[in-house]
């Protein structure tokens, strides 16, 4: 068993999440949020922003680190034991650009429920739940994107 370990956000702009369509020469491979592999002599907050910038071409702030999810999947005569850290992070616009080396086709803001029933996998799911929990709490205690706060 291989372990791997991954960082990524949960992008909100204006209540809005920001979710990328991964479709892999043409088989659907789902709506997901934004994450990649941690790089050697990087720190975990810096992956997350690097991989939302490079797969969705967003700028963001992190507001907060949310978690860690986990998952195994299976290559050649391997198994990969993957974690995932996770981050709340803001977006100061709409514009998003999916990369297409990663096959990303689409990507866009979605309002919370759109958004949690558009993603493919439960672990994915949880992690927004969480994040926009404490985004609503922020947000009730007039402090989302508040630089006191980060």
């Amino acid at each position: 068993m291989t372990e791997a370990v991954s960082c990524g956000g949960v992008v909100i702009h204006r209540g809005k999440i920001l979710l990328l369509y991964k479709n892999y020469k043409g088989r659907y491979e789902g709506w997901v949020l934004p994450k990649g592999t941690v790089e050697e002599g990087e720190e975990h907050q810096d992956t997350a922003l690097r991989e939302v910038q490079e797969e969705a071409g967003v700028k963001g702030n992190i507001i907060k680190y949310i978690g860690k999810s986990q998952y195994s999947f299976r290559v050649a005569n391997d198994t990969v034991l993957k974690y995932v850290h996770w981050y709340l992070m803001k977006a100061y616009n709409y514009y998003s650009k999916p990369q297409k080396e990663e096959y990303f086709v689409d990507s866009g803001y979605y309002k919370y429920h759109e958004a949690y029933h558009l993603l493919k996998f439960p672990n994915e799911k949880q992690i927004l739940e969480q994040a926009y929990n404490e985004y609503l709490e922020l947000k009730k205690c007039n402090m989302w994107g508040n630089k006191k706060y980060m």
